[in-house]
């Protein structure tokens, strides 16, 4: 796959997912889904999005 390619569909899906666990929190947080206390997810969230974002950082923009 070519470089520019690589970055923006690498992009994209991390964008997707991100934005995904984060409604899925903010959904969770705000009690939408019936649970309470949603600050142990919102932790999960954003170390998941950190770990997709530097997946993101280390397959498509790092030069090896």
């Amino acid at each position: 796959m070519s470089y520019g390619t690589k970055l923006i569909v690498g992009l994209m899906g991390t964008a997707m997912l991100c934005i995904f666990v984060g409604g899925l929190s903010h959904s969770i947080s705000t009690g939408f889904a019936g649970f309470s206390g949603g600050l142990p997810f919102m932790v999960i969230a954003i170390i998941v999005c950190g770990m997709a974002v530097y997946d993101y950082w280390d397959e498509c923009i790092r030069k090896k």
